[in-house]
């Protein structure tokens, strides 16, 4: 298990990629983001998107998805924020979306020896590589302790 110690501000890791499909996209929007262009294909070519696309918040669970895929090896406790959430542009059916990490700072818990955070900058990225969301998030991992 990875804990605080073991991570470094720099360090980037790269998730598997994970493609949307158009029934997952209408099936969020539908219970999560009823919004005509994540749910109705016909009325979504009307859209500023002309067409139908992923819910932004389905775009960040997916992302969520990948991190936790992607950190099974690290002593996280629980998730402690997001900042600076952008979309950049749209998730199309088909889309296949990949997460890159990087620890941008780290600190230690200034109440709790066995605990420290670390921050990191999210970019979800689609199969050309173009930044479709980024966001900063915290996280609280677990530290060596002498007990």
């Amino acid at each position: 298990m990875k804990l605080y110690e073991n991570v470094s501000v720099g360090d980037v890791r790269q998730s598997d990629g994970y493609t949307v499909s158009k029934s997952e996209i209408v099936e969020f929007g539908e219970k999560y983001d009823p919004q005509p262009f994540h749910t109705d294909e016909e009325a979504a070519k009307d859209s500023v998107f002309g067409g139908l696309v992923a819910s932004g918040w389905q775009t960040a669970a997916i992302c969520m998805r990948l991190n936790v895929e992607n950190s099974e090896d690290m002593a996280t406790q629980a998730g402690v924020g997001v900042d600076n959430l952008r979309w950049h542009q749209p998730l199309h059916p088909g889309d296949t979306l990949r997460l890159r990490t990087e620890i941008i700072e780290k600190r230690p818990s200034d109440s709790d020896p066995s605990r420290g955070y670390l921050t990191a900058r999210h970019e979800g990225l689609n199969q050309d590589d173009e930044l479709v969301i980024s966001y900063e998030a915290t996280a609280m991992i677990r530290r060596e302790t002498d007990e």
